[in-house]
């Protein structure tokens, strides 16, 4: 079992809670919140044995070997940081930092303490991600991709009535593609590398992130095309189109249906089942990288995060998205 703790009492942190325990190796042992009151709520919630509000205190803490951490996006560095220098290993909530510099700090804390650390973007490391790479090379030379990942979000309800919560809110590294354009991004950079060349547009909102955007990814003989939005919904499938077929994924944020459509007009279902707790692969794959002494994911590496947060710091600077992390 590896004793586990979290940082943030959200939803995400209670789903990824449930998803971990389905690997049989998940024991969740301790909780640090910036308040005694969430702090003391989460560990009543979830039977936790050790709460903490003070950082330093829970990272000096010897009750828990590896954190999950789901704060706000411009926390993740910091906590991170400090946890890793303790020795613990992390599992840090897309994205993982906001900025290149962030990212590039962490993992140098992360070699240096000899430690996991691993982004926790959950769809690539899903069961019907990995046949969609197995069989990739079915679909010929390959010419574009195409994903989208455009949810209206109900927290764009208060922003329009004047409360701008932590979704629309710079100060914590948010906006659409901060929180869905990387489950469009991060794929792209698994299957193809780093493109040679970003272009970007977004519609900016007035408090001063983006609340859509799209992006245009160059690569020898193919691009990538990505759309995202907080502020209007999308029911398009993502499509990777070859010569001699096209793949098409249901979500490319959580790929539970991948088919092939060959242009004879035959389809060929490339899906597999998988757990309903679709976190529970990353929850695999960062245990499992604790228990053989592997301190990086070949998937989810330190190479490829490190690829998706170049695309989008270049995306934010073409359209002015400046975050208060940046000045640090």
């Amino acid at each position: 079992m590896i004793r586990f703790a979290v940082i943030g009492t959200n939803w995400i942190t209670e789903e990824f809670i449930h998803a971990a325990r389905e690997t049989g190796a998940f024991e969740l042992t301790a909780v640090y919140s910036r308040t005694e009151e969430k702090a003391a709520e989460f560990a009543a919630k979830f039977d936790v044995a050790h709460r903490f509000t003070d950082l330093n205190a829970f990272a000096e803490s010897d009750t828990f070997d590896a954190v999950y951490i789901a704060s706000p996006n411009s926390l993740h560095a910091e906590y991170a940081i400090h946890c890793m220098n303790h020795g613990k290993h992390v599992l840090c909530e897309k994205p993982a930092a906001s900025n290149s510099a962030e990212l590039a700090a962490m993992i140098d804390a992360a070699r240096s303490n000899n430690v996991v650390f691993m982004e926790a973007l959950k769809s690539t490391l899903m069961p019907n991600f990995k046949e969609i790479q197995n069989h990739l090379h079915k679909l010929g030379p390959i010419r574009r991709y195409f994903a989208s990942y455009c949810q209206y979000s109900s927290r764009y309800d208060a922003y329009k009535q004047g409360t701008v919560l932590n979704a629309f809110n710079p100060i914590f590294s948010n906006g659409s593609m901060m929180d869905l354009g990387v489950y469009c991004i991060y794929p792209c950079v698994v299957l193809f590398g780093a493109p040679e060349r970003v272009q970007a547009n977004a519609v900016m909102l007035e408090s001063g992130v983006d609340g859509e955007g799209s992006l245009l990814l160059s690569y020898e003989g193919m691009d990538a095309v990505i759309q995202h939005s907080k502020i209007a919904s999308s029911y398009l499938p993502t499509e990777i189109q070859g010569e001699l077929a096209t793949m098409v994924i249901d979500r490319i944020n959580q790929p539970e249906n991948v088919q092939i459509r060959y242009r004879d007009g035959s389809v060929e279902d490339l899906t597999v089942p998988q757990s309903a707790r679709t976190m529970r692969y990353e929850a695999e794959e960062f245990i499992r990288l604790i228990e053989e002494g592997t301190t990086e994911s070949a998937t989810n590496s330190h190479a490829n995060s490190s690829a998706a947060m170049a695309i989008m710091d270049e995306a934010r600077r073409q359209i002015g998205l400046v975050f208060p992390a940046d000045r640090k």
